[in-house]
């Protein structure tokens, strides 16, 4: 299942750099099912790799110009503090055994892998449904305001914090909606945003885990390795078919996992 994996990790990179984001969503389910993590050891190194590979892809948007440093920076006020004490603090509070009804206990691991299938569904649908608008509102400078942001990013930093997803699929219509940011500038933005999340947050797990340093750094390589495929290839590939065929592929993976982690393993 290894070699499966390593082909996995490239795959994330290159979804990423093919419609700026989407890959982080898979970077749990690979560490869990394909090399065997604990679901929560398996959250701590998809942070790290999805803030390298984000924070990659966030430098070559920027030499584009297709970052906007402010909205990342008060975006990243908020988010970036959540995601820290969200890793150092609360996650270890999980206990093991969350509840017990009957024969049947429900694990941490089992919670984990759950919620994070629902996140996965919920991406799924904004992918399948999202539409290609022609024209784009003008870019709203005044529009960028820390108040405006605290909430919302929060909101990213606990999803990230939790369950180890850069949360891209949330970012950018906040980014566009909220910030009216176009939507190529709201890709690179939310890349760098989503590098600061989760860099941070595993800065949060040190000393919280054995940390297999080499397995990471190959796997991050790897992923972004995946990345720059993935640009050259967006020349050539549609984004918007592409992303509705992954957005079908997230659906029909987070439904297994919720089979798998419950009524699969429910007790006979």
């Amino acid at each position: 299942m290894e070699g499966i994996g390593y082909i996995a990790s490239l795959l994330i990179g290159i979804s990423l750099g093919l419609i700026g984001g989407g890959g982080s969503i898979l970077t749990v389910p690979v560490m869990v099912y394909l090399f065997g993590l604990h679901p929560l050891l398996a959250t701590s190194y998809s942070l790290f790799i999805v803030g390298t590979t984000s924070l990659v892809g966030a430098f070559t948007q920027y030499r584009k110009g297709l970052v906007n440093l402010k909205a990342a920076l008060f975006f990243g006020a908020a988010s970036v503090l959540t995601v820290f004490l969200t890793r150092r603090f609360l996650v270890p509070a999980i206990p093991h055994d969350i509840l017990t009804i009957g024969n049947y206990t429900l694990s941490s691991s089992v919670l984990t892998m759950v919620l994070f299938a629902l996140l996965m569904l919920v991406a799924s649908i904004g992918m399948i449904r999202e539409k290609n608008n022609a024209a784009e509102a003008p870019e709203c400078p005044e529009c960028i305001r820390l108040s405006k942001l605290l909430g919302y990013g929060v909101a990213i930093g606990l999803i990230t914090g939790l369950l180890g997803a850069g949360g891209g699929f949330l970012l950018i219509p906040a980014l566009v909606f909220l910030l009216r940011l176009p939507m190529k500038k709201a890709v690179g933005t939310s890349l760098l945003i989503i590098a600061l999340n989760s860099l941070i947050g595993f800065a949060g797990d040190l000393g919280q885990f054995s940390i297999d340093w080499w397995f990471l750094l190959k796997i991050a390589l790897i992923a972004i390795a995946g990345i720059f495929i993935g640009g050259a290839l967006s020349v050539k590939i549609p984004g918007g078919k592409l992303k509705k065929g992954f957005g079908w592929f997230v659906l029909v993976m987070g439904i297994y996992i919720i089979l798998k982690e419950t009524i699969l393993t429910l007790p006979q």
